[in-house]
């Protein structure tokens, strides 16, 4: 079934938070022009979330749910709602309450001819300051400089994507927050609008500080996926390169000042050189490391090949989805 708009959100431990969200959702798409559905995605919630959600399957004929076995996180959820979209543009929001639906439209009236991605820039957000806000203004300047993709707000999650673009990237980890970054790279443009945060009114926020790493460690994730996943030997080479250089250019100056001590006489100095095995160590561990890296180069090439050819694995699993066909 073709609609125009697909709504995804994910939801762990909402259940306060389930009726006004689908009433809000409910009245403002039902404002729009455009044809829509709601996927809603419990993620292994372990409160009355999904029979909260389940209640609204007969008030709402364009919701569909999706229910997995057990937490997989955020980034899984949206990967299941994802594969359950019909829509040619695809729709993120929190199911906190904090996004608001009501910038729905503005977000769709952003998306242009040129415009792929659309993404919401909470500039007033409702969060404390140096345990939410701080970090994430580090977080989104780091990524902005690292992808190229400059955004004010890579963790805001009420995001419109068209679907040929979002078909292109494949999510694993904490990768939700860098589509953006991965639809551009995938040729997409994207841009921001201001959007309206509100505080959290109900439930506990699932997000902190313990992130970080995981943020971190996936940013150079894309990085490599960004320049390197169709040839990371250039990469794993280039380091190796260097290592087999710069070892080579050591043991040769070792050598060679051993010599000039040799000609000159100074045959206690070039005794004295041999004698201390750091200089001599490290250029031939910095051989040692340069061949490691070329032929991880050629493994990951290998490697890189054999997953462009691998089966299509989902990195979640479902235990029901409602309405039943």
């Amino acid at each position: 079934m073709k609609v125009d708009l697909s709504i995804v959100i994910p939801l762990y431990n909402e259940e306060d938070n389930v009726d006004p969200l689908c009433s809000e959702l409910q009245e403002v798409l039902g404002a729009l022009a455009q044809t829509w559905e709601l996927i809603l995605v419990d993620d292994g919630s372990r409160d009355a979330t999904w029979e909260r959600l389940a209640a609204w399957v007969p008030r709402l004929p364009q919701l569909r749910l999706v229910r997995l076995r057990r937490n997989f996180g955020q980034t899984a959820a949206m990967s299941a709602g994802f594969d359950e979209a019909h829509g040619e543009i695809i729709i993120t929001l929190d199911g906190d309450l904090q996004n608001d639906p009501r910038d729905i439209p503005a977000l769709l009236e952003a998306m242009t001819d040129r415009i792929d991605v659309v993404s919401g820039w909470r500039k007033d957000r409702k969060d404390k300051f140096l345990t939410r806000r701080v970090p994430s203004m580090l977080a989104n300047g780091l990524i902005s400089r690292m992808t190229g993709v400059r955004l004010h707000d890579y963790g805001c999650t009420l995001k419109a994507y068209r679907r040929e673009v979002l078909s292109q990237v494949r999510l694993y980890g904490e990768m939700h927050r860098f589509i953006p970054a991965l639809a551009h790279w995938a040729g997409g443009q994207a841009t921001e609008v201001v959007v309206n945060h509100r505080a959290r009114r109900f439930g506990t926020s699932k997000y902190g500080l313990s992130r970080t790493t995981r943020v971190v460690l996936d940013l150079l994730t894309v990085k490599f996926l960004m320049q390197y996943s169709a040839r990371p030997i250039q990469i794993f080479g280039r380091l190796g390169l260097y290592c087999l250089g710069l070892g080579g250019l050591l043991l040769a100056f070792m050598l060679g000042a051993h010599g000039v001590f040799l000609a000159t006489g100074r045959e206690f100095v070039a005794a004295e050189l041999i004698k201390r095995p750091f200089w001599i160590s490290s250029a031939f561990a910095l051989l040692l490391f340069g061949m490691q890296f070329v032929i991880m180069g050629l493994l990951a090439e290998l490697i890189t090949r054999t997953y462009h050819e691998s089966q299509n694995k989902k990195i979640y699993a479902v235990r029901e989805a409602l309405p039943r066909p």
